[in-house]
């Protein structure tokens, strides 16, 4: 539990360093997020270059799917699942088990969760109200 704790101050550090240097920022949290999820995954250098590409596809494709559902969230929502099964089999492939595989789309939620979480931060800071 400590080094999650250690983990998530490390990253809204960096969050906030990188706010102040560049007023692209938003740039930054790609990298973040692939730090995250090689952290969260404990991905070796041969199962990175296996992994990554794949889940650069998968983005993509639920980018995809969320650009052709934008008003029907329902459909996106099966779309999304239909995704989710097929890449897992390629990230099982990739990590060699059901539970890493699994772990991919717990990292993707729990990056999500904490980018979330920061941007609401910020959103108080601006209006004068403490975050918690």
């Amino acid at each position: 539990m400590k080094p999650l704790i250690i983990t998530l101050f490390c990253l809204v550090a960096v969050f906030t360093s990188i706010a102040q240097e560049s007023p692209k920022a938003g740039v930054n949290v790609q990298g973040l997020k692939i730090a995250y999820i090689t952290r969260e995954l404990n991905l070796t250098t041969d199962e990175a270059q296996r992994f990554w590409p794949l889940y650069f596809g998968y983005f993509d494709d639920l980018k995809k799917a969320k650009n052709e559902s934008k008003d029907d969230v329902i459909a996106f929502d099966e779309k999304a699942l239909v995704i989710k099964k097929r890449y897992f089999a390629d990230f099982k492939k990739a990590l060699g088990s059901d539970e890493r595989a699994n772990k991919v789309f717990l990292a993707d939620r729990n990056f999500g969760a904490i980018i979330k979480k920061e941007i609401q931060n910020r959103q108080k800071l601006r209006n004068g109200v403490s975050p918690r």
